[in-house]
């Protein structure tokens, strides 16, 4: 994995199978499986950050689960 990338897994995420997963970044800029883990690099992530701070997207939610 490149140096400043962010692996997302929603098998990783507390709110996995919840209300949030619908108003997910990920989902919505994908519309893809939900149980797919999504690799952005470091340039990605702060171009999903920008868009999201001027409301083009909805925010990240993913919390990494404990242990």
């Amino acid at each position: 994995m490149a140096a400043g990338a962010c692996t997302i897994s929603c098998g990783d995420c507390v709110l996995d199978g919840t209300d949030a997963c619908g108003d997910c970044v990920v989902s919505f800029l994908l519309e893809r499986d939900p149980r797919d883990a999504v690799v952005i690099d470091a340039e990605e992530a702060r171009a999903i950050r920008l868009l999201e701070g001027v409301g083009l997207v909805p925010a990240l939610r993913h919390e990494r689960r404990a242990g």
